[in-house]
This record gives structure tokens, sequence and C-alpha cells, in this order.
């Protein structure tokens, strides 16, 4: 539109009901369907009632969804420079967790924020993203190539890495570890240098196989060998893979579902509540849910493409690819097709944390997407 290109070309200078016309509203639209798609769940993983799950999701939402639109508005050139600010920030609250964090279920990856408890590995993840899109976006293509030039960012990404495996947090590690690479690739970094680094972790598997703790070694004889242990570390796939099959094509209804209702279901409002989905909507009820969830990732893709800024580019892909790897990381471990590990499913699970985070993320894509324009400094030698 010839309105929408005039404000575009003076960014700068446009106000906040301008911005507001710029922001992606069907987007936002997307995002409230997702949501909804989670009250649903949790209202039936509460047992038919908005309490105790449901109504928490929708008062989170609500004020999670006010600030993705504030963040939106904020220029995206400001939170480029305080890109590092962020990563530092992030940086002491997983010192915190070190610290002074929360223990449950064997690990210390919370702390208390007062009313909020609050999860800073899946903070840090966003931060980090953020921090490398601004080490490398003004960089040149024989700069990127230079291996001393990538040493700063490499340190950036492994010193909260190794902070989040100690918690102990495979899962959460890992997918940050892969948050990384994505913004090292997208930035040009070599081919044969990404080869180099898998072929040294597939060398030292073995050896960190032998350092993981008892749990997480039996994740991976669970994964293998489900039916080993079907009352112990085997249930909750083999209960999971149950709920899935019985749904059928057209699920069992709303509130019907007996895997679930039953409590033979484990952690049904948060790790497994697609499981809870597809049992009582069945395939067509799970496939449209991975569709919803499918097109919040090709907005992110959009981004990148559409924004004429490397430092916008690397962020929407850096958020776009967290955010995949989350559904699939999820959904993978509920099918059985990876070991089972604590990872929610963003927008539908129960849990502040990862809600905070999501919406967080969304907001900084949505300014990335109203300031697609933005004029930043030269590229540098």
């Amino acid at each position: 539109m010839v309105f929408e290109r005039r404000l575009l070309t003076r960014d700068r200078g446009a106000g906040v009901l301008e911005k507001l016309w710029l922001i992606p509203w069907s987007f936002v639209l997307l995002l409230c369907a997702v949501a909804a798609v989670g009250y649903v769940a949790l209202y039936s993983a509460g047992g038919g009632a908005a309490e105790p799950y449901a109504s928490r999701h929708a008062l989170r939402f609500g004020f999670c969804l006010v600030m993705m639109l504030s963040i939106a508005m904020i220029d995206i050139r400001l939170i480029a420079k305080l890109s590092w600010a962020g990563w530092l920030f992030g940086m002491g609250l997983l010192v915190l967790v070190a610290v002074h964090g929360q223990v449950g279920k064997g690990a210390q990856r919370w702390i208390e924020l007062g009313p909020i408890q609050l999860q800073p590995s899946e903070l840090m993840k966003i931060m980090l993203v953020l921090a490398l899109a601004h080490w490398f976006h003004r960089a040149s293509w024989e700069r990127v190539g230079n291996p001393l030039f990538l040493i700063p960012p490499v340190v950036a990404a492994l010193i909260p890495v190794g902070l989040i495996l100690k918690q102990p947090n495979l899962g959460t590690g890992l997918i940050t570890l892969m948050v990384g690479g994505a913004i090292f690739w997208a930035a040009g970094v070599r081919w044969w240098k990404f080869a180099i680094l898998i072929g040294a972790a597939a060398g030292i598997a073995p050896i960190a196989y032998e350092h993981l703790h008892d749990y997480q070694r039996a994740r991976i004889q669970t994964f293998l060998d489900p039916e080993s242990d079907p009352l112990g570390a085997g249930y909750n796939i083999i209960q999971s893979k149950i709920a899935l099959g019985s749904g059928g094509i057209w699920g069992k209804g709303f509130l019907q579902g007996t895997q679930g209702h039953l409590n033979f279901l484990p952690e049904k409002q948060t790790d497994f509540i697609f499981t809870m989905l597809a049992e009582e909507f069945g395939l067509v009820g799970a496939m449209s849910t991975l569709a919803l969830l499918a097109l919040v990732v090709g907005f992110a893709l959009l981004v990148a493409l559409r924004c004429r800024h490397q430092y916008g580019r690397l962020v929407a892909i850096g958020l776009g690819v967290n955010f995949f790897l989350y559904v699939f990381v999820n959904i993978a471990m509920v099918t059985g097709s990876i070991p089972v590990g604590g990872v929610p499913l963003p927008l539908i699970s129960h849990g502040g944390s990862a809600m905070l985070t999501t919406m967080l993320g969304f907001g900084l894509l949505m300014s990335v997407w109203v300031h697609r324009n933005a004029e930043f400094s030269a590229t540098r030698d």
C-alpha cells in the first residue's frame, strides 16, 4: 500500500498510531488462536474446569499480549544497542540460579522474583539471539570467514549453554546451542566449520554419555526400549502412545479422553498436553494444531525474507528456529521419536516462564517487522 510504504520510508519518525498500523494483526490473531487451543486443552486437563490451569493460562496470555505489542513499538535500532546488555542480564540470572535457585525434581532451574517463578534458561535463549545478531549484523563475508572473529560469539554461546547444562537441563541446553548455531549459519559461517564441530561432538558423545546423570541415561535407555520398564522409566511414553493411538481420526470427544481423565497420562498439563489434544480431537485436531504452529514459524521466515537489515534477519531466523525446535522436540518426545525431556509446547502447555519468553520473542519479531526498513550503519570490514 502507498500509505504503508510512506510510513516505512520515514520509519525513524513514525508515531505510535502509525506503528500500530504496521503491526501484523493477522499474526496477532494467529497467536490468539494457538493460545485458545491451549486454553481448551488445559480446561480439559483441569477435569472440565477453568481452575487451576486454563484461567491462569488466559491471564498470562492477556498480560503477555500487551507486553508483546508494547515491545513491537520499540525501535529495533534501540533493541540492537541493548543486545549485549540483555546478554549480560541473562547471564546474571543464570549465575543467580546456580547460587540461589530453587530446586525441583532434582534440578536447580528456577528463581523467585516476587510472585513470579522464572526459569532464566528460557530467557537466555532470546538474549543470545539478540547478542549474536548484533555481533554479525555489520560483519562482511570476509570477516565472518576469519576464525579469530568467531571466537567471541562462540564463547558467548558456550558459557550460557554450560551453565544451563549444569542445572542440569540437557534439553534446553541443546536447544540453546542449536539456536546459536542457526545464527552462525545464517550469518555466513562456512559449512566445513560446522562439519568439524559435528564430527568432534560425535567423537566425544560416548564420553559425554558416561557423565550424564542417572535419570538422563535412563531416558535414553527407555527411548531405545520403553517396554523394558513399563511401570517405571518407560511408563510415560507408553501411556502417551496409547493415548495418541486411541484418539483415532476424529478423537474421543472433548472431555472424553480416558488416558488423561483417568490419570494414566503423566504431566498432561505440561509436557504431554499434545497427547491429550490428540486423544480427544484425534488426528484431525492434532494436525490442525500443528498447522497453526507451522504458520507461526512461517511468519518468522517471512519477516527474515522481507527485512532489509541483517540484524533483523538474524533475529527473525533465531527466534523462528527457537520456536520450531520447541515444537519439534515436544512433538517428537510425546510420540517416542526422541528421549523424553521437560520441553513444553509453546503457548499451549501450562507454564509462566515459557509463555513469558515466547511472547517476548514474538514482540521482538514484530518489532523487526514494523521496522524492517530501518537504516543501520554501514557494513564493517
